[in-house]
């Protein structure tokens, strides 16, 4: 859960929002192959489980009252991957400030690998 504290109160958004606004928005990214897991508990749960999870390499924590995300990915391989990073940093801060109205302070896309299509 995200709390944040404004002049009108507290702010509070579930983190299964986020995860699925943010993987929508990152997977109609041209050139994104998928999601990788991040962190241990995304890989513990995925040596118990072979379920896809929504949150799957995306986190989003708040820090001084605004957003920082991050997101590991997959891309096809031999696309630029520098675009496709611009790509996903724009479209992800656009859709978060759109449908929440929070301002997003960074977007850290983390490519941890490569797929071929």
């Amino acid at each position: 859960m995200i709390q944040i504290e404004n002049h009108l109160g507290t702010i509070e958004i579930s983190q299964e929002y986020f995860t699925y606004l943010i993987g929508s928005a990152v997977s109609a990214c041209y050139g994104v192959a998928g999601m990788v897991r991040s962190g241990t508990r995304q890989g513990l749960r995925s040596l118990f489980s072979k379920r896809s999870y929504a949150d799957e390499g995306i986190r989003v924590r708040s820090e001084s009252g605004r957003l920082i995300v991050d997101l590991h990915i997959s891309v096809i391989y031999g696309m630029n991957i520098s675009a496709i990073a611009k790509s996903i940093v724009n479209k992800v801060r656009y859709t978060v400030e759109e449908a929440t109205g929070l301002q997003v302070k960074k977007v850290n896309v983390f490519v941890d690998g490569m797929k071929t299509e």
